[in-house]
């Protein structure tokens, strides 16, 4: 049996500001933005070069689900995103106006270092080296 991860939802404000800061600071595809109807997107955004699991920009809808966005993961590094050049990505995210909450270190598996989104959801900037 083959099974992959195919999408994670992400929760946001907006969901055309949420592209803008995918897309102009990380680099990331816009791969899918359709209509629902009644102010709801299905709105996937992927790596540029990723192949299958996407992220999905879910806009918060209720008051519970507003107060989780950037903290789905309770303040912990929620998303993992692996490069195949560290310090390419970091120098050009730095350069985008990212802000690291750590210099980049090095670890048993690779470089890494941890930076927040523009909700303040944590993700490491990863490059396996084993």
């Amino acid at each position: 049996m083959r099974q992959h991860i195919g999408y994670i939802a992400l929760l946001v404000r907006d969901y055309d500001e949420a592209i803008s800061y995918f897309t102009a600071k990380l680099g990331f595809d816009l791969v899918e933005d359709t209509d629902l109807g009644n102010d709801k997107r299905w709105v996937l955004i992927a790596p540029s070069g990723s192949q299958e699991t996407r992220i999905l920009l879910a806009k918060a809808t209720t008051a519970d689900q507003t107060q989780h966005i950037g903290d789905q993961a309770g303040g912990r590094v929620f998303l993992f995103l692996h490069t195949d050049d560290f310090w390419r990505d970091y120098e050009a995210y730095r350069a985008n106006g990212m802000l690291f909450q750590e210099e980049p270190r090095m670890e048993p598996y690779g470089i890494v270092a941890v930076f927040d989104d523009l909700y303040g959801n944590r993700w490491d900037l990863l490059h396996l080296t084993r």
